[in-house]
């Protein structure tokens, strides 16, 4: 059976995330003590009711579930290191970003030290967190997940993908790549368009419009990747590679460079050269693996 939310918790990193995430548990009545490395990061959650811990040893004795919200693997590492005997029968949180292996590492780690470990990816910014539309992913210890799901619902909306601790990171990190390169497209796009007088501001406004319109086709587009059919294409190879050819000429006459964009130049331009042009664009994807 699921714990209730009153659930005491202890949050290690107060950077902006785990400031928001402290905050969403005060607002729900929880709970919370709260370190940082440096002073001082603390006097606005203690206000609100938190308990902060001078150091980590005290924070992990103030019980309940410890979430670390560090800078990196590494850091996950310097912070839990000194303090690993006081671990054993505890539960493990890391809301760090942690690559998949990182993940599977710390889980190890913490098994050795006699405490279960769930490891989470969070899609959200810190201003969402409490909000519709933030998500946070996990993988790891389903006895975690399933005793404090609803403790974990007061941050955003919880799904977990199975015991691999390295699971809920390659989705949080494979989604990111996806929203970098949109940005960064969105970056190209408006260099182009200041060259011109348009200011980056109205032409975001466009291509927001125009980017959520083309991401309806992504399920469609991994059907096509996981069929492996790439003989029927809407649009050709072929045809991309000329489209985005015109594209890196008008961003050579616009003074913009082509850092975002020529990579997939060359992805295009090795298919033709291999034969592939006539196939579906879609079949770029067997380029990167």
């Amino acid at each position: 059976m699921a714990e209730t939310t009153n659930t005491p918790v202890a949050i290690l990193g107060l950077g902006a995330m785990g400031k928001a995430l402290a905050a969403a548990f005060l607002k729900a009545g929880l709970p919370t003590t709260v370190w940082n490395r440096t002073p001082g990061k603390d006097a606005d959650l203690v206000a609100a009711g938190a308990a902060g811990a001078a150091t980590v040893d005290e924070a992990i004795r103030a019980g309940g579930l410890i979430i670390t919200v560090l800078l990196d693997h590494a850091s996950v590492h310097d912070t839990l290191d000194p303090v690993a005997h006081r671990l054993s029968g505890r539960q493990l949180i890391n809301l760090t970003s942690t690559a998949p292996g990182e993940a599977r590492e710390l889980a190890a780690w913490a098994a050795e030290h006699g405490s279960a470990f769930l490891d989470g990816g969070i899609m959200a910014v810190p201003s969402m967190i409490g909000q519709p539309g933030a998500s946070i992913l996990y993988s790891g210890s389903h006895e975690i997940f399933d005793a404090h799901r609803e403790t974990l619902e007061l941050l955003a909306a919880a799904e977990y993908f199975g015991d691999d601790a390295g699971l809920a990171s390659t989705y949080d990190f494979a989604l990111l790549a996806a929203m970098y390169a949109m940005f960064g497209g969105f970056l190209h796009g408006a260099a182009m368009m200041r060259s011109v007088g348009v200011s980056a501001a109205e032409f975001g406004e466009r291509a927001a419009a125009w980017v959520a319109a083309m991401t309806q086709s992504l399920p469609y587009q991994g059907r096509v990747i996981d069929a492996g059919n790439y003989a029927d294409p809407v649009q050709s190879i072929a045809f991309h590679k000329s489209a985005l050819g015109a594209i890196n000429r008008a961003s050579r006459d616009a003074g913009v460079t082509l850092d975002f964009v020529a990579p997939l130049q060359s992805l295009l331009d090795r298919q033709v050269t291999d034969g592939h042009g006539t196939l579906a664009f879609e079949r770029t994807f067997e380029e990167l693996h």
